[in-house]
């Protein structure tokens, strides 16, 4: 009896030990993807040359750097571990591997509210500073809205399956398309431009006026919902199992969707629609550390930053001097992905 507690023990031990282990390997690469990305583009920067050489030679190169590049590639990170974590968090509360904040329909509530703002916003004739904080508050709204429909509509008609979620997220992604599509309608051309370029993702807006209310409310969501990781953990067991467990399960549900939709509407407020970032993320993080949420949040969290720092940089530099917009980039890697846990579900 007593050695078979012990073997258990070990191996809980050897698996903690592993997840930190690969928890610290991320750490790593985001760190070495966030320098490649900060000295690599149009323009090479040296960093260290920078910092220690302040002659007047380098003053374009500093510009550049920090208020261009520098915001470019927080915005581009924080925005891939908010699109990570959320998935992330769906997928366990839906119990649904294909649930994202695009592909159900959230991603397009929070672009159908911040582009009725961006159309519509001039006519209350509000200062430029007010409206720095109305547009993320306007995608927050849509991304919730869209959310509690899809949470009240699943548990409605199919408890979440899998072909439930698919079919009620293209519906709504249909009505948002419909509705971005009469925005775009009446916008004047400077406008249409700018939301047409906006629409497929890009993180060229960034700038710390605009990205000072991101990092406050990603953090502030990403501390709540990794906070909530044992609760997903036990609401996987079955609801009356975690009502058993001491959870509260119709107000963590309600909690984790809010904040979900927050975190989502304040990236695609600035960002854009940068699709299947949270469905890839959480995948790959399952596939290396197993499914418990303690591990998966926080990982998810560092390898979707990963993941949409280099895809940008590659928007930057595919085509230079041109830039892709970073949506196309991520498309193309998480399409196949998708079809590809499709077929897997079939099986």
């Amino acid at each position: 009896m007593n050695n078979t507690i012990i073997s258990e023990d070990s191996a809980n031990y050897k698996r903690y030990q592993l997840k930190v282990g690969w928890l610290g390997v991320l750490v790593i690469a985001l760190i070495a993807a966030l320098l490649l990305a900060l000295t690599s583009g149009a323009i090479s920067i040296n960093v260290t040359d920078l910092l220690l050489n302040a002659s007047e030679n380098n003053e374009l190169e500093r510009q550049i750097f920090t208020e261009i590049r520098l915001p470019r590639v927080i915005l581009a990170a924080f925005c891939g571990a908010a699109l990570a974590l959320v998935g992330a968090v769906l997928q366990g509360l839906f119990r649904n591997p294909l649930a994202d904040p695009g592909l159900i329909g959230v991603s397009s509530g929070a672009a159908t509210g911040a582009i009725a703002w961006l159309t519509l916003g001039h006519f209350l004739s509000l200062s430029a500073e007010l409206n720095v904080y109305l547009l993320p508050l306007s995608a927050c709204a849509g991304g919730v809205f869209v959310t509690l429909l899809l949470y009240f509509m699943g548990k409605y008609w199919g408890r979440y399956s899998l072909a439930t979620m698919l079919l009620i997220g293209i519906a709504l992604n249909a009505i948002s398309v419909s509705i971005i599509g009469v925005f775009q309608f009446i916008a004047d051309d400077t406008q249409l431009r700018s939301l047409t370029f906006w629409l497929m993702g890009s993180f060229g807006r960034a700038q710390w006026p605009t990205l000072t209310p991101v990092i406050i409310t990603v953090t502030g969501c990403a501390i709540f919902l990794l906070f909530s990781s044992k609760k997903l953990d036990r609401l996987q067991l079955g609801e009356s199992t975690a009502l058993t467990l001491g959870v509260d399960v119709r107000r963590i549900k309600i909690q984790l969707v809010i904040v979900s939709a927050i975190a989502v509407g304040s990236v695609v407020a600035i960002s854009g629609i940068i699709n299947f970032i949270g469905l890839v993320v959480p995948h790959i993080v399952r596939l290396i550390g197993g499914a418990n949420h303690r591990f998966v949040l926080p990982a998810a969290m560092i390898l979707g930053s990963i993941l949409t720092v280099l895809s940008d940089l590659v928007a930057r530099m595919l085509l230079p001097p041109a830039e892709l917009p970073v949506g196309l980039i991520t498309s193309l890697i998480g399409a196949p992905f998708f079809l590809w846990l499709i077929a897997r579900s079939k099986t």
